[in-house]
């Protein structure tokens, strides 16, 4: 075993910095169980193996979990190659797998991410609580900073992905892929190859294997690094932003039975940034992951003439009311648990179409 555990520098780097990013952002309590989602890939086995290493330090109970897409053929291959990960290791293991394919027309990479963190949301409520820890670098914040440009998205958007973001924790986000594949080459794994993670027709690929080397070598900097640092200046006042909206939002929104409300003369006296954060929350809390157009909508709705109603996803409905907007379901049904909400917010956040 002292040899199996031994630390080469390779290895010793990236156990320093995921000990000091989980230290820093306070990503895991005391005794606390952690669900690694592993796919195979060169990061993810990079994290199973460092929270392994530092489970002593770090005082936690690792659990490994894969999620099989039933993408393409033979991706069962993936599954028992990360069992045999985790049994090496000694920790549990959880597999599940999709049980849907994506819709005609839907984006292959949103359909898997939503899957996948569902699946992992819910096994983190079934081990009775704790976090996942998935296993985003520093080159997929660079990424998610820069595919946000390109899309035109906010500030949230650009301000990346979030070291802590209950239940989901990423503490890998300082480190860099090539930093997570010396890390496997030092312990002399072989992770799994996926290849969609190498088809430039996505767009996130075609950025990754073209675009940002391109610039660097034009530029003569590191671009990757740059977005990075980035993306953490702008969480900071993304999350100002939050906060002041989590001020206001008990003036603002109300429930009535297992409809939500949203006051008209309050919602309308708050700044657009801060509004659009109240009517996000509202709809996170109905289970949905809201899109820019689906807020947009809602406050859009705010100041059209009462009775107009429009249509937003999960079949929820929102109605211009006297004094209000109303969030409902058009048949009787239970609201949507905590466990519905907390999953949405899981996912929200995260525009990584990588199995990682």
């Amino acid at each position: 075993m002292a040899a199996a555990l031994r630390k080469p520098p390779a290895v010793a780097r990236v156990l320093q910095q995921v000990a000091s990013m989980a230290r820093r952002h306070g990503m895991f309590e005391a005794k606390s169980r952690v669900v690694v989602a592993v796919s195979g890939g060169p990061d993810s086995l990079c994290l199973l193996h460092s929270l392994v290493r530092l489970k002593r330090l770090l005082r936690i109970e690792p659990v490994c979990f894969h999620f099989d897409h039933r993408l393409r053929p033979g991706s069962d291959a993936d599954s028992r190659y990360v069992r045999s990960q985790a049994q090496r290791l000694g920790v549990p293991y959880m597999v599940r797998e999709a049980d849907s394919k994506p819709r005609k027309g839907e984006s292959v990479e949103a359909w898997a991410r939503g899957v996948r963190y569902e699946a992992l949301s819910a096994v983190v409520e079934e081990l009775g609580g704790g976090v996942a820890a998935v296993g985003h670098t520093a080159d997929d914040q660079a990424e998610t900073v820069l595919l946000a440009l390109l899309r035109g998205g906010g500030l949230e958007a650009i301000a990346g992905m979030s070291p802590v973001g209950r239940p989901i924790v990423r503490p890998l986000l300082e480190t860099t892929r090539e930093d997570t594949v010396a890390f496997c080459r030092a312990l002399r794994l072989r992770p799994r190859r996926d290849p969609m993670n190498e088809d430039p027709s996505f767009m996130r690929v075609a950025l990754r294997l073209r675009v940002i080397p391109s610039l660097e070598r034009h530029l003569g900097r590191n671009v990757r690094e740059t977005l990075a640092r980035t993306a953490d200046l702008l969480r900071l006042d993304a999350e100002f932003l939050d906060q002041l909206s989590t001020v206001a939002f008990p003036a603002v929104a109300d429930t009535d039975g297992q409809d939500s409300l949203l006051r008209i003369g309050p919602l309308a006296m708050l700044p657009p940034a801060l509004a659009g954060r109240v009517v996000r929350r509202v709809l996170l809390e109905q289970g949905i992951l809201p899109e820019a157009g689906h807020v947009e909508a809602v406050l859009q709705l705010a100041a059209a003439r009462p009775g107009t109603t429009i249509s937003l996803p999960s079949s929820l409905k929102a109605k211009r009311e006297r004094g209000y907007v109303r969030v409902s379901r058009p048949s009787p049904g239970p609201r949507p648990s905590g466990q519905a909400s907390r999953r949405a917010r899981a996912r929200r956040g995260d525009s990584d179409g990588r199995s990682n």
